[in-house]
């Protein structure tokens, strides 16, 4: 399947909830950390309904650190998949000093699907929770919405909503309304 509007969304904070680590939000490490947003499956089932391509966009670099086996973030988003209707989920495993151009806020994951899959880019959203997913969505070319955490800014989104059902309501009403 190709073409069409899409659905950017962040994994930990956005599809998943964060593990605190040390007081920090933090990306679970391995399978048994991962727990779904009790909201995720219902507001991603009713942007699917609307006609969105869906599809995870997450900087991992805990990979690139040793802080985390490759075989571990296959295994969690395998979890994923199985859990919420995205096409796949889209993984940058570098770490900073990489200087690469996946790596959000930099918008290589959204071009590359866009690219892979004929997005329709000026009509496509990113959903994060942190302002690097927001710098991310804007550099790509699409809407922007950011989940209110007490870790983000809260500003530079098109948009800023309590949680991902408030995300999908915001993206499906904007839609009815052009």
């Amino acid at each position: 399947m190709t073409g069409g509007a899409a659905i950017f969304l962040d994994r930990d904070g956005v599809l998943n909830t964060v593990v605190l680590r040390d007081g920090k939000a933090a990306s679970p490490r391995v399978p048994e950390e991962l727990q779904i947003e009790p909201e995720a499956p219902a507001a991603l089932a009713a942007l699917k309904g609307a006609g969105f391509r869906l599809f995870a966009v997450t900087n991992q670099p805990d990979i690139a650190r040793g802080l985390m086996e490759p075989e571990a973030l296959d295994a969690i988003h395998r979890r994923v998949l199985e859990a919420l209707p995205l096409e796949t989920v889209k993984t940058c495993a570098h770490d900073n000093a990489d200087a690469c151009a996946c790596r959000k806020p930099k918008p290589g994951l959204i071009l590359d699907l866009a690219r892979d899959h004929a997005l329709d880019l000026a009509n496509s959203w990113m959903i994060g929770d942190q302002d690097r997913d927001i710098a991310c969505g804007r550099s790509a070319g699409v809407r922007t919405i950011l989940l209110q955490r007490s870790y983000n800014s809260g500003s530079g989104a098109d948009h800023v909503v309590p949680n991902l059902s408030d995300a999908a309501k915001t993206i499906l009403q904007s839609r009815h309304n052009s």
